[in-house]
């Protein structure tokens, strides 16, 4: 995955976990807040187990629809470790990746759906409450 917003050197303020709406909401210092769902921070795992090691190594991770996050555990002063129900746990997400990841999420969203469709998984829409 690459993504292309340069480092925002901002910091968040605070990290809200809807378990309801299965989203995490992020407020940033520079004003800028972010909704992103459990399954989108999932499938965007920056976990070694998807991404790999090097370049073309990446594997296309599917079936998260269901997934939620359970816990969300603080490292250090630069990121968090989400824990996710499907026991994945292995995801560091710093500041920077995280604004990254709102700031970017139109167009990796549909990235993503692109490369699940080019592949053939059909992806299970959740019914809204």
């Amino acid at each position: 995955m690459r993504l292309t917003t340069k480092p925002s050197n901002t910091h968040p303020t605070e990290i809200k976990l809807h378990q309801v709406s299965n989203v995490v909401e992020i407020s940033f210092d520079d004003g800028s807040v972010f909704k992103l769902p459990c399954e989108y921070l999932r499938v965007f795992t920056p976990s070694a187990e998807a991404v790999g090691h090097a370049p073309g190594q990446e594997v296309l991770q599917v079936g998260k629809e269901d997934v939620t996050i359970t816990e969300i555990k603080p490292v250090g002063n630069y990121a968090i470790a989400p824990v996710f129900s499907d026991g994945h746990n292995s995801g560091i997400y710093t500041w920077d990746f995280l604004y990254k990841l709102g700031a970017e999420y139109t167009s990796l969203w549909a990235d993503y759906l692109n490369k699940l469709q080019a592949a053939g998984h059909k992806r299970k829409e959740l019914l809204q409450n």
